[in-house]
């Protein structure tokens, strides 16, 4: 049995067929263990951990921090044993031409590719699964349709000769001349080790040491063009944070040439910033596009007295059993919400062209805004959950969309969701449906004002509510009934749960 073995990009589920590599979390060299987390690879979806399918020491990374790889696609090389000895010497000196150097008929013959589909070890991924299935990371495995190949920018050039004939047993049609074999022999990208800082000599700084920062960090600076040899960091050990790259582009442009009084204002192409169309935000406007032109949506507002409910809130806090609980306006939304689904159940439903499919369950979607774009993970079956456990539910789906680590299956099967514009000082809008739902309602803020309250002008505790619907599904009477629900629990959430539960 050979010792190298070459990983390729999974099946991330969903029906993905691509991933852009995130971070490299190894570098050459690095002796891993089975199910360590090699790379981060961000979807369309999220952005995911993979780990290793053997142990060993790796040999080669095949595409560099940056790259979007197809599923399917070698992306590392690992030397199962190598304590057997090392491996016959491989020459990296460039041909006069440029092109990258041929691996010789031993090297190739140390190599093994992973297993096809149906070959590997049952519980791998990409092996037999229960079920008859095939195991993936998340999702509901592999797609049976080819995947549609789009051109790459930057893709290495053929090589001017073809590899030496390998030895029987190799598998010519992907080794011998592959591109991806072919940048093996590439010098180990820059990547970030967790074991302490950055490897690779672009990474150091004017004194020859690694530069310390994060993945996330050193993807900001790429994209705004700072130099991280250049950047001093602020942060522990000496590394840089994502506020040392803003502040380098601000000293930039503080230390730039003045622009004379008289000189004609530029419009050109030195004062625009493209940004590229990918990943959530690429997805996320395909959804909103395709949702926009597809289902013909009615917004309705209502503006409420929530002074009850806010009253309520504080007096939830005080009690011993919630007081480690995070307790917000939210909270009582979505109980608002769920409580509505129940008295009106179509609302929770979804045009299937010939038919309405109207679910007894509810996956209540939480738009959150994230530094990756916009995502709507939802909570799973929310109308079974008790106050409580709702609480919980909200805080852990919160936590981790800040974090980045929202799985694909997390932001799949939403029925119903809330947005919660409040957070940024906005009293409502006109929210677009996420595909699929024939519901979604918008969370305003949460104000003082003047209001009419016995009779008398008050100073209230006010919020507007936005309800977007599906007109197919939702007519006028039922949307408005749905949303003065919502508004009548907020107006008086004890009063509202005795009344309907």
């Amino acid at each position: 049995m050979s010792r190298i073995k070459t990983f390729n990009l999974p099946d991330l589920g969903e029906g993905l067929t691509e991933g852009e590599i995130l971070a490299w979390l190894v570098k050459v060299g690095d002796t891993i263990e089975l199910n360590q987390p090699i790379v981060e690879v961000e979807t369309a979806k999220a952005a995911v951990e993979i780990p290793a399918k053997w142990a060993g020491q790796v040999q080669a990374i095949h595409h560099p921090e940056g790259t979007t790889v197809e599923v399917g696609t070698p992306i590392i090389a690992i030397d199962t044993d190598p304590g057997a000895g090392p491996l016959e010497a491989q020459s990296t000196t460039a041909t006069p031409s440029g092109d990258l150097p041929t691996p010789s008929a031993a090297s190739l013959a140390a190599v093994e590719l992973a297993p096809a589909e149906g070959m590997v070890e049952p519980g791998l991924i990409g092996g037999a699964a229960p079920g008859g299935r095939t195991a993936v990371l998340v999702g509901y495995g592999p797609r049976t349709t080819a995947a549609k190949r789009r051109p790459r920018k930057g893709a290495l050039p053929a090589q001017a000769e073809a590899a030496p004939a390998a030895p029987a047993g190799v598998d010519h049609g992907v080794v011998v001349g592959d591109k991806s074999a072919a940048t093996s022999m590439i010098p180990a990208p820059q990547v970030h080790d967790r074991r302490g800082g950055a490897s690779g000599g672009a990474a150091g700084g004017a004194g020859g040491g690694a530069v310390l920062a994060k993945p996330p960090v050193r993807k900001l600076a790429k994209d705004l063009g700072v130099d991280l040899g250049t950047v001093s960091g602020s942060g522990p050990l000496g590394s840089i944070t994502r506020e040392d790259v803003h502040r380098a582009v601000s000293g930039t442009v503080a230390v730039a040439e003045p622009i004379a009084a008289t000189t004609a204002p530029s419009f050109g192409a030195d004062r625009e910033q493209r940004i590229p169309v990918k990943g959530v935000r690429k997805l996320t406007a395909e959804n909103m596009s395709r949702s926009a032109f597809t289902a013909p949506h009615v917004t309705e507002f209502l503006t409420v007295d929530v002074t009850r409910a806010m009253k309520a809130l504080d007096r939830l806090r005080g009690r011993r059993e919630w007081r480690e609980v995070r307790v917000s306006p939210l909270l009582l939304v979505a109980k608002a919400v769920l409580l509505a689904v129940r008295r009106h159940p179509m609302v929770n439903s979804t045009w299937a062209g010939d038919e309405i499919v109207v679910k007894e369950y509810v996956n209540l979607g939480i738009a959150a805004a994230t530094e990756r774009g916009l995502i709507v993970p939802n909570i799973k079956d929310a109308g079974r959950l008790s106050l409580r456990e709702l609480a919980d539910s909200l805080t852990d789906l919160v936590q981790t969309a800040k974090s980045g680590r929202t799985s694909p299956a997390a932001m799949s099967g939403g029925t119903l969701t809330i947005t919660n514009v409040g957070v940024f000082g906005v009293d409502t809008g006109t929210p677009i449906l996420p595909p699929g739902e024939s519901a979604i309602l918008a969370f305003g803020a949460v104000r003082e004002m003047p209001w009419v309250h016995k009779g008398k002008v008050k100073v209230r505790q006010v919020t507007t509510l936005g309800l977007s619907f599906d007109h197919r599904i939702i007519d006028g009477e039922l949307g408005s009934k749905f949303l003065r629900d919502i508004g009548d629990f907020l107006t008086d959430p004890e009063a509202a749960l005795l009344a309907w539960t």
